[in-house]
């Protein structure tokens, strides 16, 4: 094996947050440190307000740590130039939130489309790419249908698509279900967790779902300002 295989996908070392001034100031993290290895799912829980939101947007390159490091497949990119954070979110890293943010003037395959014609993919690749998504979501009846046109579980499908369609080495997720009715969320979090392993993607996924965290790899509980696994 090489020395890549043996690199975790995502390192968080000594990640330190707070926010406010003064006595008014709340420390979220205090030296946390988190490994995820490749192709492995995480669940990210703690009570709301917490910082699991804090923790993805710091993963994720949104948000910078006070201090402490990020590394992305053995590259650190916390301290990165905006121009490198910029690369790496477009093309390692994908995002679900629990609000879908599906750009409403554009159908579902043109959704799944936008970040490939960002990245530099030809029209025709990223369409074929856009389209074998979707139909794995089940939404091939759906693809030339815009947000409004789609129900809610079909617009998180569709999201998820968007977030898997460059093949990035990190899923990110912030209650991907949370904003669905249960019945739908079970569906959508099944074929969510199923599009993971078959694209064989490293993910960690802030749910307050502790049945759907148990169908993860490994939990991860927030406690006093450090990550615990269970």
């Amino acid at each position: 094996m090489s020395d890549r295989d043996y690199r975790p996908a995502l390192a968080l070392r000594n990640i330190t947050r707070s926010f406010g001034e003064g006595h008014a100031k709340l420390l979220v993290f205090d030296n946390a440190n988190l490994d995820l290895k490749r192709g492995e799912m995480v669940a990210l829980v703690g009570p709301s307000g917490a910082g699991k939101s804090s923790l993805l947007h710091i993963a994720g390159l949104l948000e910078a740590p006070d201090t402490g490091e990020v590394f992305i497949d053995g590259l650190e990119v916390a301290h990165s130039s905006d121009k490198v954070r910029t690369e790496v979110r477009r093309s390692d890293i994908g995002f679900v939130y629990q609000f879908h943010h599906l750009l409403p003037e554009f159908d579902a395959l043109e959704n799944v489309m936008m970040p490939q014609l960002i990245l530099g993919k030809s029209k025709q690749d990223a369409k074929a790419r856009a389209s074998e998504l979707l139909e794995r979501l089940g939404l091939a009846d759906r693809l030339d249908h815009r947000p409004t046109e789609l129900s809610g579980g079909e617009q998180q499908r569709v999201a998820i698509a968007r977030a898997v369609a460059n093949g990035p080495k990190l899923l990110l997720a912030d209650e991907p279900t949370g904003n669905l009715d249960p019945r739908t969320a079970d569906g959508v979090y099944e074929e969510f967790l199923r599009m993971i392993a078959d694209e064989g993607l490293t993910a960690l996924i802030a749910t307050h779902n502790m049945e759907l965290a148990a169908q993860m790899h490994r939990v991860v509980r927030m406690e006093d300002g450090q990550l615990v696994s269970q």
